[in-house]
C-alpha cells in the first residue's frame, strides 16, 4: 500500500533523458555563458584586428614611398642610366620578389627592375595601388607606389603583400583555439554545473514527495551559510514552517471549535427537549428561552471571533487604513469599561500622550484595545489596578499598553496563550472561549508589529509598538468607533 502510494504521488519525469538534459537550465545557462565568451572573444579580437589591417598597410605604404624617393633622388643625381645599374644591382641581390621594381622610359618600355613589362592595371597617374599581378606563373597581390620622374620617365616600387599572411594565418588559428578551448570548458563546467543543480534537485524532489506522503516535518538540509541554493533551502524549509503550523493550526482548531460548540449547543438541546417534554408554565419556559439564547448568542460569538480573525489573517483589512489617534481611541475604550471596573472595585486608569498619530484600522484597534481591557479587568481582582497607556518611544513610535495587577501568565505559558481557543488553567472556571488575546496578536500582526507579554510585578503587561504616521488625521473619516458599536464578544483569555 506505501509502495502504491509512493507511486502515486511521485513527481513525473521530464520526458527521456537526452530531452531533459537539452531543455536543462544549467545546459541553457552554459550556452549562453559560451556565446557571451564567444562574443566578448570577437569584440576583442574585431578591433585588434583592424588596428593590425591599418598598422601594416601603414607601415607598407610608408616605406614604399622612402624607398620610392630615395631611387628617385638618385635618378635626380645621376640620371637615368645609374638609377637603372643601381635597380639591376638590387635586383639581382635580394630574394626572389622581395621587392618588386621597374623602371620605365616615357613610352613605358622596361629600362630596369625585376617586372618585365608595365603592368596593365597600373594607371598612368602616380600614387599608390593594390593589385593582382602574374609572379612566377601565379597571380599574387601586389602593393605598388608609382613615381613619375622628369622627363617622364616611370619608377614602380612594389612589394608581395602575402609578406605577413602566415602571421596573419597563426592570429586567425590562435583565435579559433581560444574559441574551441572557451567552449569545450564551457561545455564542461554545464555538465558540471547540471550534476551540482540535478543533486540539489533530487533534494528538493524527496522533501516534496515526502510532505505529500503526510510528513510535515521533513526538510531541506540548510546550513546558516552558503550559496544561493542554500538559500532557497532556507526559504523554502521557512515556507514549510509556516505550512506545517498552520496544517496543525487548522486542526487545533477544528478539534477546538467541535469541543466549544458542544457543550452550549448540548446544553441548548437539553433545554429544548425538557420544554417540549414538561410543558412547563410559562415563566419557566421564558426563562429557559433566554438561557438557549444566551447558548446561540456564545455560539454566535465564537463564529463572528474566527470570522474576524479569518478576515485580518487574509490582510483584506490593510485596505481600511488610515490615519488615526491611538490616544482618543484607548481614551474611548476605557470610558466604555470605567463602570465595569467600579462594579469589579478595579482602578481604571488611561495615561496618555497629547497625540498619538499612527495608521491603521481604527475599529479593529478599538477592538484590541478592548480585548486587552476586557481580560486585565476578568482576571485582576477587586482593589487592584488596571493602567491603559498611550506613549511616543524615543525613536517616535508609539506605544500602547495595558497593565494590571492580576495573577499574571507564567512564562513558559505566554508563547501559547495567543494561540486560539488555548485557556490556561487559571482561566478554567472563567468564561470565554479563548480568542481574546489570538485577536488582539493577529490585529498587532496585520499593523506590521507583535504582540508582547511581560510581567507586571504583579500582574500582566501587554504591548504593541505602532510606527508614528505625521499625516493629518481626518476626524469625519476615522471617527473612533465605541466599544459598543464592535458587536463585541467576551471573547476572553
Amino acid at each position: 500500500m506505501n509502495e502504491q502510494g509512493a507511486a502515486r504521488v511521485s513527481l513525473p519525469e521530464a520526458g527521456p533523458r537526452h530531452l531533459r538534459a537539452l531543455r536543462s537550465s544549467a545546459l541553457k545557462l552554459s550556452v549562453g555563458y559560451i556565446g557571451l565568451g564567444l562574443l566578448a572573444l570577437v569584440l576583442f579580437a574585431a578591433p585588434l584586428w583592424y588596428a593590425w589591417r591599418v598598422t601594416i598597410e601603414d607601415s607598407r605604404m610608408a616605406i614604399l614611398q622612402a624607398d620610392a624617393q630615395r631611387l628617385a633622388q638618385v635618378f635626380r643625381r645621376e640620371g637615368p642610366r645609374a638609377l637603372a645599374g643601381l635597380l639591376s644591382e638590387r635586383v639581382g641581390l635580394q630574394i626572389a620578389n622581395e621587392r618588386l621594381l621597374l623602371f620605365a622610359d616615357p613610352q613605358l618600355k622596361p629600362l630596369a627592375g625585376n617586372i618585365d613589362r608595365w603592368p596593365a592595371q597600373v594607371p598612368l597617374t602616380p600614387g599608390f595601388n593594390t593589385l593582382r599581378l602574374q609572379l612566377d606563373g601565379h597571380e599574387t597581390e601586389v602593393a605598388l607606389v608609382h613615381l613619375l620622374l622628369p622627363g617622364g620617365y616611370h619608377l614602380l616600387v612594389g612589394r608581395d603583400t602575402g609578406f605577413y599572411v602566415p602571421l596573419e594565418r597563426r592570429f586567425w588559428y590562435a583565435l579559433l583555439g581560444a574559441a574551441v578551448i572557451l567552449s569545450t570548458f564551457g561545455a564542461l563546467g554545464g555538465i558540471l554545473i547540471r550534476r551540482a543543480l540535478m543533486a540539489r534537485i533530487h533534494l528538493v524532489r524527496q522533501t516534496v514527495s515526502a510532505i505529500m506522503l503526510g510528513d510535515l516535518t521533513h526538510r531541506l538540509p540548510a546550513e546558516p551559510e552558503g550559496d544561493e541554493l542554500n538559500t532557497l533551502s532556507q526559504t523554502i524549509n521557512r515556507m514549510l514552517n509556516q505550512i506545517e503550523q498552520l496544517v496543525h493550526g487548522v486542526r487545533n482548531v477544528s478539534n477546538a471549535v467541535a469541543h466549544d460548540l458542544r457543550t452550549p449547543l448540548a446544553e441548548l438541546r437539553v433545554r429544548l427537549e425538557e420544554l417540549s417534554l414538561t410543558r412547563p408554565a410559562p415563566e419557566h419556559t421564558f426563562a429557559e428561552i433566554d438561557a438557549a439564547v444566551s447558548d446561540v448568542d456564545r455560539v454566535i460569538s465564537i463564529f463572528n471571533a474566527l470570522l474576524r480573525l479569518a478576515e485580518i489573517d487574509s490582510g483584506m483589512r490593510r485596505s481600511g487604513f488610515v490615519p488615526v489617534d491611538l490616544a482618543e481611541i484607548a481614551a474611548a475604550a476605557v470610558d466604555f469599561y470605567q463602570p465595569a471596573g467600579e462594579i469589579k472595585g478595579a482602578r481604571l486608569q488611561l495615561v496618555r500622550a497629547d497625540t498619538a498619530p499612527a495608521r491603521g484600522d481604527p475599529v479593529l484597534l478599538a477592538q484590541a484595545i478592548s480585548n486587552l481591557i476586557d481580560n486585565a479587568l476578568k482576571y485582576t481582582p477587586a482593589g487592584g489596578n488596571i493602567l491603559v497607556s498611550v506613549s511616543r518611544r524615543a525613536d517616535q513610535c508609539i506605544e500602547l499598553a495595558v497593565a494590571d495587577s492580576g495573577p499574571g501568565i507564567a512564562e513558559g505559558d505566554r508563547s501559547k496563550v495567543t494561540e486560539r481557543f488555548y485557556r490556561g488553567d487559571a482561566s478554567r472556571g472563567t468564561p470565554g472561549v479563548g480568542l481574546g488575546l489570538s485577536l488582539v496578536e493577529a490585529v498587532a500582526r496585520l499593523h506590521g508589529t507583535m504582540l508582547e507579554l511581560e510581567d507586571n510585578h504583579p500582574g500582566l503587561r501587554a504591548s504593541m509598538v505602532l510606527g508614528q504616521d505625521t499625516r493629518p488625521i481626518e476626524r469625519p473619516a476615522t471617527a473612533v468607533p465605541k466599544p459598543g458599536e464592535l458587536q463585541h464578544e467576551p471573547v476572553y483569555l
